[in-house]
């Protein structure tokens, strides 16, 4: 990847030269913060997704880091976030049964402003790291949504219905797949993008995510 040319390998919570990308140092400075729980969903009927992983709580030097990867033209630290995602052994071992890597999309002008899906980044070394295939593209933003922050629960939820496609529903018949998006709040998005999953038949949804605000 060319980002991993251009930027050399710091640990994304001081800055400090390390090739582990995440110092142990800061490990445990973001212990603290730490959720570390598979969800199972299930027998929830209004979640199309079968379990949620979540990793961290959305508040100070996490929520801090994830605003500057997403608008402060960080995009190096996709390498520290696959890093904290990945280094428990129960959510690798957990993954590592999936067949597929999916991200929630942008709308296209939104990504040709940032210059790149800050999930799809992620999502990619995730991919790389695990064995799996990553499935670019194929799930794809077709509306133009207001911004979520902005929006109440139930306004959510009306504002991404219909707003993602899959280009390709056939790559996802029967597949278990993990559906990765940088913040989980309502869960309108990631909900919307596992029914449209679970139209084209996927087997099994797994939505994995950095942090739980």
């Amino acid at each position: 990847m060319l980002l991993d040319l251009i930027y050399p390998p710091v640990c994304g919570i001081c800055d400090k030269i390390n090739k582990k990308n995440l110092c142990k140092k800061c490990e445990l400075k973001i212990k603290k913060y730490e959720i570390n729980k598979i969800e199972d969903c299930r027998k929830d009927k209004l979640k199309y997704f079968d379990y949620h992983i979540k990793i961290f709580r959305y508040e100070n030097i996490i929520r801090d880091k994830i605003i500057d990867y997403k608008f402060n033209e960080k995009a190096y630290l996709y390498k520290t976030f696959e890093k904290m995602i990945l280094k428990t052994k129960k959510t690798y071992s957990f993954l590592k049964k999936y067949d597929i890597i999916l991200y929630v999309p942008m709308f296209k002008k939104h990504k040709l402003i940032r210059g790149y899906n800050q999930s799809e980044l992620i999502a990619r070394k995730i991919s790389d790291t695990l064995g799996i295939t990553l499935e670019k593209n194929n799930l794809a933003k077709v509306i133009n949504t207001k911004k979520q922050s902005t929006l109440t629960k139930s306004e959510r939820e009306k504002n991404v219905k219909n707003a993602f496609k899959l280009k390709n529903p056939e790559k996802i018949k029967d597949k278990k797949i993990i559906l990765f998006d940088d913040i989980y709040t309502t869960g309108s998005t990631v909900n919307e993008c596992s029914k449209v999953l679970k139209k084209a038949g996927a087997a099994e949804i797994v939505i994995l995510t950095i942090a739980v605000d």
